[in-house]
């Protein structure tokens, strides 16, 4: 295995938990909270555009959304037509979305507290260019 890809798992995996720690005060996963903070960029989403923009398979997002929509953290809505379902965060999720934004934004910085400006610029863009 390329030494640099093992080192990206490793450090993901590690995000992740860390990052489920952080979350674990408000009873949300990493999985949960990146749907929550990719609708509340959007205002609203239909499941596709979500799939579409985490990256991550349909089913999974469907799971994740009903799950989040049982907990009341998102609503529901009726697309265009039958099939489609346009998602937005319930009122709830907006009244404690700044809180828990606060506290991801606190162990993003604890994770690179370590690279400079600079490092943390180019890390970037070296990360961008895998494909």
């Amino acid at each position: 295995m390329n030494p640099l890809i093992h080192e990206l798992f490793q450090k993901s995996r590690f995000l992740s938990q860390e990052a489920n720690n952080t979350l674990k005060k408000h009873n949300l996963f990493a999985s949960q909270w990146s749907v929550l903070y990719c609708i509340q960029r959007h205002k609203e989403m239909t499941l596709t555009q979500i799939w579409r923009y985490l990256n991550v398979e349909a089913p999974t997002i469907t799971r994740t959304v009903n799950r989040l929509a049982e907990l009341g953290w998102i609503e529901i809505c009726s697309g265009k037509d039958r099939r489609e379902k346009v998602v937005k965060l319930s009122q709830q999720a907006l009244e404690q979305f700044p809180v828990i934004n606060s506290a991801m934004m606190e162990f993003e910085d604890r994770m690179v507290v370590g690279l400079t400006d600079e490092e943390e610029k180019q890390l970037l863009k070296l990360l961008q260019k895998i494909r």
